[in-house]
């Protein structure tokens, strides 16, 4: 079930990489988990020579808030790298970005002490140009000062070329399609090829 901790699948040389985040982890309006950006990366993973065990730990309609309630159960399981999506609910809510930022850093720091070698990418996200320019840009600005306090990875924003685009996003104008996943893939991987990289290194173990 998404956003569950599945079971530790055994040590098999890959690392794994839980993805964390909202229905845009989820897959929601998708067919399949299959159609995910997280499948079409591991995907794109196995292609370059760094195969990795993927964890889909995405939930529709999950703030930072909520992910900060649920990130300690994610947590019991082995993990690599964390993939950390959220903050579009927040923006989609008009919520507060300070509390956005202790959300995003709490979840970091309670990662890196269950997993003190674990890699962070951060996912940028944008807030609706109907909340005000000063929202907006204020909302873009807190995933930058996070990734650069914490020292994460960090992709400034993952549905570039992707959010507004008609064909690539669903009815709802929200959810991208397949395609869209495949894009927002293509956008996170060479900051997560990096991240996955950096986890084989300290692993000292060679892609299968």
């Amino acid at each position: 079930m998404p956003g569950s901790p599945a079971p530790d699948e055994g040590a098999d040389g890959r690392p794994t990489v839980v993805f964390f985040g909202t229905s845009l982890t989820a897959g929601l309006g998708l067919p399949s988990e299959d159609d995910t950006y997280v499948a079409h990366a591991a995907e794109l993973a196995r292609a370059a020579g760094v195969p990795i065990i993927p964890v889909n730990a995405g939930v529709s309609g999950e703030t930072s808030a909520a992910g900060l309630r649920r990130i300690d159960w994610i947590l019991q399981r082995d993990l690599d790298v964390l993939v950390l999506e959220l903050g579009a609910n927040d923006a989609l809510r008009g919520l507060g970005i300070d509390q956005l930022r202790e959300n995003l850093l709490e979840i970091i720091r309670r990662t890196r002490t269950r997993h003190p070698e674990a890699e962070v990418v951060l996912l940028g996200m944008e807030a609706p140009t109907n909340l005000g320019e000063r929202y907006t840009a204020a909302f873009r600005q807190v995933f930058a000062d996070v990734a650069e306090e914490e020292d994460t990875f960090f992709v400034p924003f993952l549905l570039e070329g992707v959010a507004g685009v008609p064909e690539l996003n669903q009815s709802d104008r929200i959810h991208p399609t397949v395609e869209g996943h495949r894009r927002m893939a293509e956008n996170l991987m060479p900051t997560l090829t990096t991240a996955i990289e950096a986890a084989y290194s300290r692993m000292e173990s060679v892609p299968r």
